[in-house]
């Protein structure tokens, strides 16, 4: 497959639905009951598409917020590239559109033997089905000195909203000539390029503005993905800005002190202007309920279906779930999504699930139209997830200024009809 047909093929895939998606009602005397926790990528999209492909369905999506700020693109609000508005989307057409009803809370604890999910506001919903998509939560604790007080210092920003506008005004402030220190954590966490993005759109805004400062990436890996990409731009549009720190060198950051201001790893102590410390990750709390995450702190499921290889009933989907080789990503959570969906309706119609086909693709922004990308096709064998020989692939590391600009646009388009996909 030529590089550009993979690329096209990637951008328009987000916005349509899966050919193998059922659509036939279930049984008329029987309206199941599917609950649905978690209105990102992969919950909001499962409970449009559920109702897509059975209208009879009871759908109901619980999550906290009545509106959600997207991770993806949240770098680009980072500097100032576009606003925060411009990723909030709301759950107002899922609703009238959909016929999905949202209830606003936290899911607390859920009972797999009576089949009932418990919110915090004192509700307990029963189901047939229930999806579980809540993604990540931060390992307090897991760097010594960082917890949720010191986050309000040194900002974590992988939740999209007032931590990204927080390292935002962090980085106006600081004085030309200061030093930004980012850290990424071991895998597996959400975005695995995310880290490497924000250090690029970071060191972009810091040449444009700040000339004399510079941007120092501590790294628990020595490697990451699309790294010989990102490593051969920095050298040509960031040389002298932007230094990559790897685990074997003292890049793994053992220990932060908020009031001293100190950052430290193995090997070396710094004292930036501004600390962006990417904490290690696990699935959130209602995803390791009752042993879901089989003491890992992620949760095994079926390909086929994305059920928990754990409790029946359960479906675990988005970065959460343990979907190897997918990586943890909104394109990944949002084809988990339809899979998931098409498997429950077949399930509730007593009908065999179709052998899926799995996708995914991130896109970077090394630069406001500089784009970098990377891309798989997965199939699935005996419940198991594997890359489709030839299927995968990045950016041409020799690709021209034309061939980067396009793949920015991409990136954006491809943000246009995935967040139409799932909240439209």
């Amino acid at each position: 497959m030529s590089f550009f047909t993979r690329r096209q093929f990637f951008g328009l895939a987000a916005s349509l639905p899966l050919a193998h998606l059922p659509t036939r009602r279930a049984r008329a005397n029987t309206q199941a009951r599917v609950v649905v926790v978690g209105g990102g990528f992969g919950g909001a999209t499962c409970a449009k598409y559920l109702r897509l492909a059975d209208p009879s369905l009871e759908v109901t999506l619980v999550t906290p917020q009545p509106q959600f700020i997207t991770c993806p693109f949240s770098n680009a609000a980072l500097i100032g590239l576009r606003p925060l508005a411009s990723l909030t989307h709301t759950y107002q057409r899922l609703q009238e559109r959909y016929g999905v009803r949202i209830v606003h809370a936290q899911a607390q604890g859920l009972d797999p033997i009576t089949q009932r999910l418990i919110l915090s506001d004192g509700t307990t919903l029963t189901y047939d089905k229930l999806v579980l998509s809540p993604g990540v939560e931060l390992r307090w604790e897991a760097i010594e000195g960082y917890d949720a007080e010191a986050s309000m210092v040194f900002p974590h920003a992988w939740q999209a909203g007032s931590q990204t506008l927080l390292l935002r005004r962090q980085l106006e402030a600081m004085e030309d000539g200061g030093l930004v220190v980012i850290s990424a954590p071991e895998t597996p966490y959400r975005c695995p390029p995310g880290p490497y993005e924000r250090a690029s759109l970071i060191a972009h805004y810091l040449k444009t503005h700040k000339p004399k400062s510079k941007v120092l990436l501590l790294d628990a890996k020595d490697s990451f993905t699309k790294d010989a990409l990102f490593l051969a731009v920095w050298k040509r549009l960031y040389p002298n800005l932007l230094e990559w720190v790897p685990g074997a060198q003292g890049g793994r950051v053992t220990q932060v002190d908020t009031h001293t201001g100190i950052v430290r790893t193995e090997f070396d102590e710094y004292k930036p202007a501004v600390a962006n410390i990417v904490a290690p990750q696990r699935a959130a709390a209602i995803a390791r309920a009752d042993g879901l995450d089989a003491s890992t702190g992620w949760c095994p499921v079926h390909g086929s279906t994305f059920e928990s290889r754990v409790h029946a009933n359960i479906h675990i989907i988005g970065d959460a779930a343990i979907a190897n080789p997918m990586p943890k990503s909104a394109f990944s959570a949002n084809n988990q999504a339809k899979v998931c969906a098409a498997a429950i309706v077949a399930l509730l119609q007593g009908e065999p699930v179709a052998r899926p086909a799995l996708m995914n693709t991130c896109y970077s922004l090394v630069a406001p139209d500089y784009g970098i990308s990377i891309s798989a096709v997965y199939a699935v064998e005996n419940g198991t997830i594997q890359v489709v020989p030839g299927s995968s692939g990045t950016s041409p590391l020799d690709a021209p200024e034309t061939t980067r600009a396009l793949e920015a646009a991409y990136a954006r388009s491809w943000y246009a009809n995935i967040t139409a996909d799932t909240f439209k």
